[in-house]
């Protein structure tokens, strides 16, 4: 996209660390917000600092710590689409699966507006998004990247992480998909793609082809 900057903010919510991520690009009063965490006030507070309005609230999967703040949000801005993953979306509504009763107390969100499934491409603020399916933390975790800016964007959400990689040992997780997703998906994008992840620092694809002792040459990947 010509003349125009891509934006990423980033609100960290205790208690897990999580990223939420805020995408606009200059000269828009528009923005998407992704995994709106634990911390929403956080987030609104960076919105309105930036006098930025929501267009779609996106979250990668529905573990509890990347839902806690959709309500909040959707009370704020009622007409503003909440957008998941179609395999995930149940665990919006539900405590159990999302995993939050398992931590004592429970955390539900509205339901989705819109789901996404592999292939799709969602346009929010002047931002395309193509939709990649990438399973393994959470059964309907998407991945979503951005092309219109340089390097390309990934938001990762708990798929790949700087030096590891999201946890399995979830009831629906399995590495054997997650580390297929990478290896598949992602680690065939160009090596300068710039991996925001769901919690911790940045990363790209091609330090975790290189570095990463899971799913990079160090746990045997040729690529």
């Amino acid at each position: 996209m010509a003349d125009s900057t891509l934006r990423v903010g980033c609100v960290v919510s205790a208690p897990f660390d999580e990223n939420t991520y805020i995408a606009h690009l200059d000269g828009r009063s528009d923005c998407v917000v992704f995994d709106p965490g634990l911390e929403p006030n956080a987030i609104l507070d960076y919105l309105s600092d930036h006098r930025l309005t929501p267009a779609a609230i996106i979250c990668t999967h529905g573990h509890s710590d990347h839902i806690a703040g959709n309500a909040v949000l959707k009370q704020r801005w009622p007409a503003c689409p909440l957008v998941i993953g179609a395999g995930d979306a149940v665990k919006l509504i539900n405590p159990v699966l999302n995993l939050s009763a398992a931590f004592g107390f429970a955390i539900t969100s509205p339901p989705a507006d819109r789901t996404l499934r592999e292939g799709e491409r969602h346009t929010a603020a002047g931002l395309e998004f193509d939709v990649f399916d990438a399973p393994g933390h959470s059964v309907g975790h998407i991945v979503l990247l951005c092309k219109q800016a340089q390097p390309w964007r990934l938001f990762g959400g708990d798929v790949l992480f700087a030096g590891t990689i999201g946890r399995t040992d979830f009831p629906d997780g399995s590495f054997e998909e997650l580390r297929d997703a990478i290896h598949r998906k992602l680690f065939t994008l160009p090596d300068d793609t710039i991996v925001l992840p769901g919690h911790g620092p940045e990363t790209t694809i091609g330090r975790e082809k290189r570095t990463n002792p899971f799913v990079g040459a160090p746990a045997g990947y040729v690529g």
